[in-house]
């Protein structure tokens, strides 16, 4: 899968670095079962760099810096590069104060929010960061779409790998409810409404409506609000608001925060305080049908371990990108 991304990559215009760099992300977004942004996203990502949208030669670049908060211009460069090179600017302002928060305008769709969350908790951080989107769930109470579902993550380290919660404001992404179309599958609980102002578990009656649940009704978009308020403050960038003004998801405002438990004087109780919890967390019994308790991330774990003898892919999606090359 990652030769394919990257034969591709190579003939749209990426230098060999930035090439194997991305088909990595897009390949272990797959491998870790998270196929909405890795392999079903990646025909996406080749047309928007096609249309102009993601600048192949756009780099991110630190524009203003105040103690352990930093603004950076992102140039509408390939949202992932520009991702992963600010996660990794949070944790070097981290290790000198403590704490690091990098605000980045200008960028584009990160994919798979999570794995910015794996890759700095994997490093020994806690982790929060999020992300604006194009206006695709209405505010509690409307019927037209004026908030991004705005995904959010935090991420602690636990033993080798990390407690990972990766979420949209959305009760269901809009890649997930697209993958549930594609197969034509309904959803276990409604996420969203018809036309006809039904709550649905149809995942094409409700794309149709553009009617997202918010996580939480009210509360769900309250926060998706509010993270687009602080990101866009924080930044300096774009709203959801001017984002999908442009009719076209790109120009994003992202959130990056690393903070260090090296200089903590309870530094060396954290994995047992964190496994105290866990274990208080799995605990009570699994409703019939449910399966077992599992933390955030826990998941993926499973299903990367299974994927490593072949990653499932919907033969439509594959013989799409196999058009591409």
């Amino acid at each position: 899968m990652k030769d394919q991304f990257e034969k591709i990559l190579l003939a749209v215009g990426f230098p060999p670095g930035k090439a194997d760099t991305l088909a990595r992300i897009f390949m272990e977004n797959s491998l870790d079962g998270v196929y909405t942004h890795g392999v079903n996203r990646f025909p996406d990502f080749v047309d928007y760099v096609k249309k102009g949208h993601i600048r192949i030669d756009g780099e991110p670049e630190c524009v203003h810096t105040f103690g352990s908060l930093e603004q950076w211009e992102g140039n509408l460069g390939p949202g992932v590069l520009n991702a992963l090179r600010c996660a990794d600017r949070a944790m070097e302002l981290a290790r000198e104060s403590g704490i690091g928060c990098v605000a980045l305008a200008n960028t584009n769709h990160w994919m798979r929010a999570g794995t910015y969350g794996w890759r700095v908790a994997k490093a020994g951080y806690i982790y929060i960061g999020w992300t604006n989107t194009i206006a695709n769930m209405p505010p509690w109470g409307a019927t037209k779409p004026r908030l991004g579902n705005n995904p959010i993550v935090i991420a602690v380290p636990y033993r080798d790998e990390a407690i990972v919660l990766d979420m949209a404001m959305s009760q269901y992404s809009i890649g997930a409810l697209k993958q549930k179309k594609m197969r034509d599958e309904l959803l276990p609980v409604p996420g969203g409404y018809d036309q006809q102002g039904n709550l649905s578990v149809d995942p094409s009656a409700i794309l149709d409506s553009q009617r997202v649940l918010p996580i939480g009704y009210w509360k769900g978009a309250g926060l998706s609000l509010l993270l687009d308020i602080v990101a866009t403050v924080l930044s300096g960038g774009l709203s959801v608001a001017r984002i999908t003004a442009q009719r076209a998801e790109r120009g994003l405002s992202q959130v990056f925060m690393a903070l260090s438990l090296e200089r903590y004087s309870n530094r060396a109780l954290v994995d047992q305080i964190i496994q105290e919890i866990l274990t208080d967390y799995s605990s009570p019994a699994a409703d019939a049908g449910q399966g077992p308790v599992l933390y955030p991330g826990e998941r993926v774990l499973k299903v990367r371990q299974e994927n490593q003898t072949g990653i499932p892919v919907m033969a439509s999606v594959w013989n799409q990108i196999l058009t591409l090359a």
